[in-house]
């Protein structure tokens, strides 16, 4: 019997889901490394259209062959979710970081989300509590020590901080949009949906600003390139997409939204692993702030 709107997990099953939250927290927070490898060999524009269409070669025929149920009556706010949550916030993003807007900061600008959600949560009829509204001033304080040593003001376009907050109030707006009109769908059929409707608005945005032909000239087809083409596909437009649907299905939009508090410190962390990334006392200390917040945002 399928999840209903009203389907409230029992204690058992919630002990169940904490895996959910780790594991999304795990593979959001790889898009910046995996912008970190694939952006020196395409547009952005251009990397984002493969990403899109990738994932639609491999949902399409899996949809079709297993006969997943379409929804009725939700297509359009399903695809209207996916422009937000999907094209709005990964082109901002990705177009911001192409511009020179540094990680750490692109980071700190998008993690104001869980606080602009529960601003706006009593609009889809969600109640924050005083306790969360604690944990979401410790998280943005986590962040912004997390990446405090990482932010470099000195050249940064007004471009790049405009492409940011845009994909800081899509992604916002989007989650909000999903969770009030359509939180109950297939995850694959979804998916589909989202993305074919991701696809059509990247693919005439890449012919302009790309300048994308029809032999992918733009693009370097490297082992490294390939690589993290593979991964934003499998790992994180399939996987992570997948469990913050799950997410939004069984949580309240602020309680989903404070896991954002997570990706600056564990993405901190794989560039240090990574990359060599300098990761001082500063920013373990944000670590754990935001951690305690989002403890404080989701713990029943």
């Amino acid at each position: 019997m399928p999840d209903t709107p009203h389907t409230v997990p029992t204690a058992r099953h919630a002990s169940f889901l904490w895996p959910l939250p780790l594991f999304f927290v795990l593979l959001w927070s790889s898009g910046f490394i995996v912008a970190k490898f694939g952006l020196p060999y395409a547009p952005p524009l251009t990397f984002l259209l493969l990403r899109f269409l990738g994932v639609l070669v491999l949902l399409v025929p899996a949809v079709l062959l297993l006969k997943a149920p379409w929804p009725r009556g939700k297509i359009g706010h399903i695809a209207f979710a996916g422009l937000l949550v999907q094209a709005g916030y990964l082109i901002g993003v990705w177009c911001a970081i192409k511009q020179g807007m540094p990680a750490g900061l692109s980071a700190l600008i998008v993690g104001m989300q869980p606080i602009l959600t529960a601003f706006a949560a009593p609009l889809i009829g969600e109640k924050v509590r005083p306790r969360q509204w604690l944990g979401l001033l410790f998280g943005i304080g986590g962040v912004a020590l997390v990446v405090a040593a990482k932010i470099q003001l000195l050249g940064l376009s007004a471009v790049a901080i405009l492409l940011c907050v845009g994909a800081l109030l899509s992604i916002t707006a989007g989650t909000l949009y999903q969770k009030h009109h359509c939180p109950q769908f297939d995850l694959r059929v979804g998916t589909v949906i989202q993305f074919t409707a991701s696809l059509l608005l990247v693919l005439p945005l890449a012919v302009i600003f790309d300048g994308l032909g029809p032999d992918f000239a733009a693009v370097h087809w490297t082992p490294r390139f390939i690589g993290a083409l593979l991964w934003s596909v499998l790992g994180l437009s399939i996987g992570a997409i997948f469990l913050l649907f799950a997410l939004i299905r069984r949580n309240d939009a602020t309680q989903v939204s404070s896991l954002m508090y997570l990706t600056p410190p564990t993405t901190a962390i794989m560039a240090w692993l990574m990359f060599g990334e300098a990761f001082n006392v500063l920013g373990i200390a944000g670590m754990v702030l935001a951690v305690a917040g989002v403890i404080f945002v989701v713990k029943k």
